[in-house]
This record gives C-alpha cells, sequence and structure tokens, in this order.
C-alpha cells in the first residue's frame, strides 16, 4: 500500500489481505496493532507472530505493565510508516509479520499463568512463526524460555536490565519478577557461558557464571564495544534476547515499577542494539513497561522502538 492509497484505507490491521508492507494511515487513528501490523490467529506463511502477555501479578514495586501491550502497541503506530533507520533493509516489507493480539488469562488464577505462556508461545513456535512478545512483568521471559528451549535447546541470553533477576528461588511454584534468570540456570534453560547482561546497577552477587556488562561499563566503555562484546560472547549461539526497559535510565523510561538510576540512554541502545546484527535471535521480548507511570508516553515510545529493532535482529540473518 501506497501514500496515495492511504486515504481509501481504513484500520488495516484488519482490512489488509498481505501481510508484508509499511502502513499508511494516520498514527492517531484506528486500531492500534504492534507497527500496524494484521491483526490474526492465523499463523500459515507467517514468519513473526507479535504477541502481548498483559501479566503484571508478580512485581516487587509498583504494578500496571498489564498496560504495558496496549501501550506499546499505540506508541509503534508513528514508525508503521517508515523503514526502521540504520539498517538498510525494511523487514515490514521482506517479511511476513503479524500482531497475534494478546494471550488470555484469568488474572485471579496467577499459579496458572506461567504454564498458560508457556502454551502460548509453542502454539506459536509450533505454527513455524518466530515470536516477540510484549509483557507484562519479567516474569513471563522464564516461560517464554522454557517454549523456545523445547524447540531450539539451551540457549544464550542477552538481557538489557538494571537488575539480574538471579536472586535465589528455589519454589518452582513462585512467580516472581526477580528470579527467572536464577530459575531458567537451574533448569538448563540457558548456556551460561553464552550468555551476558547489560546495564546492570543493583548489587546481586549471584552470578551464575553469565557475564555483565553493568551500566558503568557500558558508559565508560561505549555502546560500540558493548555490542561487540556481546557478539563475541554469543558467538553463533542461537539466543534469546530480553530487554526489561529499565535498563534504561528513568531519564528515558520513567513508566517502569522499579526504576534505577544510572542507566543506558536510548542514543547507546540503539547503537547497541544495531551493532548486534549477525546474531543468531530466535526469540524476544520487552517487559515491565508501565503506562500508568509514564509521562507523555515517553517510556511506550522507547519500548516500541526497541520492539522494531528485535524484529531487525530477527530479520537480518534470514534476508534471501
Amino acid at each position: 500500500m501506497g501514500l496515495e492509497d492511504a486515504a481509501n484505507e481504513v484500520d488495516v490491521a484488519f482490512t489488509r489481505a498481505e501481510p508484508r508492507g509499511l502502513a499508511y494511515e494516520n498514527v492517531f487513528a484506528g486500531v492500534p496493532s504492534f507497527l500496524r501490523r494484521k491483526l490474526t490467529k492465523d499463523l500459515a506463511g507467517i514468519d513473526l507472530a507479535i504477541t502481548g502477555v498483559p501479566f503484571d501479578q508478580s512485581v516487587t514495586h509498583r504494578p500496571g505493565t498489564r498496560f504495558g501491550p496496549r501501550a506499546l502497541r499505540e506508541a509503534s503506530t508513528l514508525q508503521a510508516g517508515d523503514p526502521p533507520y540504520g539498517w538498510g533493509f525494511d523487514p515490514l516489507g521482506e517479511f511476513a509479520i503479524v500482531d497475534y493480539g494478546d494471550m488470555a488469562f484469568d488474572y485471579a488464577k496467577v499459579a496458572e499463568v506461567p504454564g498458560l505462556i508457556e502454551r502460548h508461545a509453542a502454539s506459536i513456535l509450533d505454527q513455524g512463526a518466530a515470536c516477540l512478545t510484549l509483557g507484562g512483568d519479567h516474569s513471563i521471559t522464564l516461560p517464554l524460555l522454557r517454549a523456545h528451549v523445547a524447540r531450539h535447546g539451551p540457549l544464550a541470553l542477552v538481557q538489557f536490565d538494571a537488575h539480574s533477576d538471579t536472586w535465589v528461588d528455589d519454589d518452582r511454584a513462585r512467580v516472581d519478577h526477580g528470579t527467572f534468570v536464577y530459575k531458567a540456570v537451574q533448569e538448563g534453560l540457558i548456556d551460561v557461558d553464552r550468555s551476558v547482561q547489560i546495564g546492570i546497577r543493583i548489587a546481586n552477587d549471584t552470578a551464575l557464571g553469565i557475564t555483565r556488562l553493568d551500566a558503568r561499563w557500558v558508559h565508560e566503555k561505549g555502546a560500540a564495544a558493548t555490542a561487540n562484546a556481546v557478539k563475541n560472547i554469543v558467538g553463533d549461539a542461537a539466543c534469546y534476547l530480553t530487554f526489561d526497559i529499565d535498563g534504561l535510565d528513568p531519564a528515558y523510561a520513567p513508566g517502569t515499577g522499579t526504576p534505577v538510576w544510572g542507566g543506558l540512554t536510548t542514543a547507546q541502545t540503539a547503537i547497541i542494539l544495531r551493532d548486534l546484527a549477525g546474531i543468531n535471535l530466535v526469540g524476544a521480548d520487552v517487559v515491565e513497561v508501565s503506562p500508568p507511570f509514564d509521562h507523555a508516553n515517553i517510556t511506550a515510545v522507547a519500548g516500541a522502538h526497541v520492539g522494531y529493532e528485535l524484529i531487525c535482529l530477527w530479520a537480518w540473518n534470514r534476508r534471501s
């Protein structure tokens, strides 16, 4: 669809037949699917499905990330009419990418949610599509990892975060957004030698063998050096990237549950993500966007940009 057709199109999330291509609708109107992708549960012939998990009952401080997927979708509409800057290709034109909608669950049955998330992601992967998930708090990453590991085997983990999420928790039934890495290591889901955490700035000595490039390291060494270090650690291993929005400094992401000063800037993050091109990304998520604590949609806009960059990273090695 071109600009000349935009005036005749209404809610392309519903009406477009072809999942490929940019969208030129007014960004302030219409159905806010992620990047104006087609909303569908039919994944036949689809390369990548974007889905939301609006769950936030495991947070230690401020709730509100249940509204994250909706806010990320709305913020992403501003990017739907342009190829991503700095990548040199258009993943929305080259790949069949759709918005699969949100996972349904009973908010009052918290213990059931991890299993539902795992099955939800597995159903997407089983249909031949890759999966980008919009959260939700960071507890959702553990069942997402379980689903991806069931298909790909143990994965390298690339984690952007203020917190290591390695607090000791041997109770499998607990659902906590600060323990998913510890549990993932205990379950053998991730290859610690190929995994790396970026932007950490909360004291927690339980490293579990994972390399940490803390926020000060990034500030002192620079964004390009950070990306190079990550690529050297991950190598050619299949990897999962989880982006906790509190990896950004609160000046750039105030809308999150556990903000910590001294974090990454959006400019640093853009360089790091673009310079990671070539990693073997098989799955990803953006989590901890909490719109009730946002200002002028700053956090949602940042998270939507991260989501688009993750699509580019996934697509980079799959271009024909």
